[in-house]
């Protein structure tokens, strides 16, 4: 299977949404280009920062067909899928199939904590309900309570073909390495999950992240990868620094609605969270973040 375009900054692209929580067709179609303009190598649709949790089937199946038209084969959209039971996670990969996703993307299950045995055969059903498809893992411990094994990952990257890479959002170091230590020998492909860390990541060994950062700052976050693949060691690192007050001022507010509140900071129309999430009222909070992108240049 053909993975090399799998690589580079890929965005969980934001959600913009209309007063009825309706995908807004126009905006989503700004956002694709505007990431696309700030150098990002792939969008990913769905994904946490793209608040999968609140969206209805019909809905994502339309999104991901707008993203896929605008996006126009200038970049590789992949399709996130964050549900609980299997069935429902084969029936959304092959709606993704069916609309031209270049790869999905599947988080473990939820609310579930579910043995080794049981998660291999979840990821691995997946996987062959759409053969032809490129799967990557999602492991996010920090939001469904408990990680991914280094053994689960080598055992899933050595016996399902179309199981290619991951993207690890642990933000353990030391895990990360371990996932590519651990499957180098099949090539397959890590991503880090932390924008914080994607310099370290890549120094590991990864081929890049998944970067909540590109929705709202894609040219500081493509930097670091550009200098980094360019071989300018010190450049990517000096970028990162760059960044990661900018990202950590994200922390004060509520999960997942900074993404949004940053890139309406940046004048991006993107619509207000779906409910219960509400954006970040003026107040210490959004002043410090806006503090941080005027010390970053994002602002004038």
């Amino acid at each position: 299977m053909h993975t090399d375009f799998i690589k580079g900054v890929i965005v969980p692209i934001l959600t913009p949404i209309d007063e009825e929580e309706r995908i807004d067709e126009a905006l989503m179609r700004q956002q694709v280009d505007y990431v696309i303009a700030g150098g990002v190598l792939g969008i990913l649709a769905f994904g946490s920062n793209g608040e999968f949790y609140a969206i209805e089937e019909e809905e994502m199946e339309r999104g991901l067909q707008i993203m896929v038209d605008q996006a126009d084969g200038r970049v590789p959209v992949y399709f996130g899928i964050g549900a609980i039971s299997t069935k429902k996670c084969v029936r959304l990969a092959r709606t993704a199939q069916k609309r031209g996703a270049a790869g999905i993307s599947i988080l473990q299950p939820m609310f579930l904590k579910p043995t080794e045995e049981e998660l291999f055969e979840h990821f691995k059903t997946i996987a062959e309900a759409v053969p032809e498809t490129p799967v990557l893992l999602y492991n996010n411990p920090g939001r469904v309570g408990y990680t991914m094994s280094g053994a689960l990952v080598e055992r899933l990257a050595h016996e399902v073909d179309n199981i290619v890479g991951m993207k690890d959002t642990s933000g353990d170091i030391t895990q990360t390495a371990e996932f590519i230590r651990r499957t180098r020998d099949v090539g397959f492909r890590v991503f880090g999950g932390k924008d914080t860390l994607l310099y370290a990541s890549l120094c590991h060994g990864a081929v890049g992240g998944v970067c909540t950062a590109a929705n709202f700052m894609p040219e500081l976050i493509t930097d670091i990868y550009n200098s980094y693949v360019a071989g300018d060691l010190a450049g990517s690192l000096e970028a990162q620094f760059k960044l990661n007050p900018v990202r950590l001022s994200m922390d004060g507010a509520s999960f997942p609605v900074a993404s949004k509140d940053l890139a309406r900071l940046r004048g991006l129309p993107v619509g207000a969270p779906y409910r219960p999430s509400l954006p970040t009222p003026e107040g210490p909070v959004l002043t410090h973040m806006r503090t941080e992108m005027k010390k970053a240049g994002l602002l004038g």
